[in-house]
């Protein structure tokens, strides 16, 4: 079977999953540069997309244009007029489902989210690694036809930043550390009185760069920026793009189990993940990390950890269970990147 041409490819949300994309389709793009791909997403993500060649982004109107069978149907018409030949659908969702029955007749291959497998994993039948949402992107490429090696990716050099970031961050020779204390559900966050502790420790010596998002969080960080010195506050002030441009001049990261742990970990930055309900056994570490990089609760405490894959379910008492991972743990593991030059080494963990 000859190789498909053109593929499309469909990953239209959470922003996470979508970061995660990048290194899978920027190793086919190095490793087959005759291959074109349009990627199906929301418009929002197109800046994850803009170091990649032969790479075209397609955004999805799904509250207006695309809404609804009839919406994506027209989609489907839309996306037909592009010659696609393949489809590599990332994401399996009946949104998803729904696209395939209008692209019939051609190569449609859908992730297997491995359910049977991670529900082993959360009800404590099993506990062991899984494999990675990565290795699962590479295998419906493989299926297609494009066999891919993840094993020495290419990472995009850091962006100059333009004057206005320039005047928001401020000119120094201190490491920069961006901190991203903030996730979807408290159970995968870091207790925020012990992020300030490692926040008043770390701004010491370093510059710290705080994101966020919602009027809530931005507040909060706001609190930070008047209390601590080389701290500043970028939650609310930038574009996407902006963000991604400031993120790649970062010396580290420390993050939660998030999108901004991925978005670090496409461009090539050292990133520290913190883990409360959630663990990397289910396959969502973030891109060629080390294992030692993600600081995981105590399991003798909270021994039914992981209790869920999004950290939206947990028992009672386990809200707060990061705070088993005392502030020292993650100032002392952020001081050995900055301190130590760790050569990447191939992580079995993003395989």
């Amino acid at each position: 079977m000859s190789k498909p041409k053109h593929i499309l490819v469909i990953r239209l949300s959470a922003m996470g999953d979508v970061a995660m994309t990048v290194p899978v389709i920027k190793a086919l793009t190095t490793q087959y540069p005759e291959a074109k791909l349009t990627v199906l997403t929301r418009e929002f993500f197109t800046p994850f997309f803009r170091d990649l060649e032969n790479v075209t982004v397609y955004p999805a109107d799904l509250k207006g244009n695309h809404q609804g069978i009839f919406g994506l149907y027209k989609l489907s018409k839309e996306l037909k007029k592009l010659n696609i030949d393949a489809v590599a659908d990332l994401h399996n969702v009946l949104r998803t489902n729904i696209l395939k029955c209008f692209f019939f007749g051609k190569s449609f291959v859908q992730i297997d989210k491995g359910r049977a497998e991670k529900k082993g994993l959360i009800t404590g039948k099993t506990f062991q690694q899984l494999k990675t949402t990565h290795e699962r992107y590479t295998d419906v490429f493989r299926k297609l036809g494009f066999p891919l090696d993840l094993a020495n990716p290419k990472f995009p050099n850091r962006v100059a930043l333009n004057s206005k970031l320039q005047d928001l961050v401020g000119a120094d020779t201190k490491k920069w550390i961006g901190i991203a204390p903030f996730a979807a559900h408290e159970s995968k966050m870091y207790p925020l009185d012990l992020m300030e502790k490692v926040i008043d420790s770390l701004s010491k010596t370093n510059k710290i760069l705080l994101f966020g998002g919602g009027k809530k969080e931005i507040d909060i960080l706001n609190s930070y920026q008047n209390k601590y010195e080389h701290l500043v506050n970028l939650a609310g002030k930038l574009t996407l793009g902006e963000e991604l441009d400031v993120i790649s001049n970062l010396d580290v990261m420390l993050s939660m189990d998030s999108g901004n742990a991925h978005m670090a970990a496409m461009l090539g930055v050292k990133v520290i993940t913190i883990w409360g309900v959630t663990h990397p056994f289910a396959g969502f570490a973030p891109f060629n990390q080390p294992e030692d990089f993600a600081l995981l609760s105590d399991r003798e405490q909270f021994p039914s950890i992981p209790t869920s894959i999004y950290g939206n379910k947990y028992p009672e008492g386990y809200e707060e269970a990061s705070r088993s991972i005392t502030p020292e743990t993650v100032v002392g593991k952020i001081k050995d990147v900055l301190t130590t030059k760790i050569k990447y080494h191939h992580n079995p963990l993003s395989q």
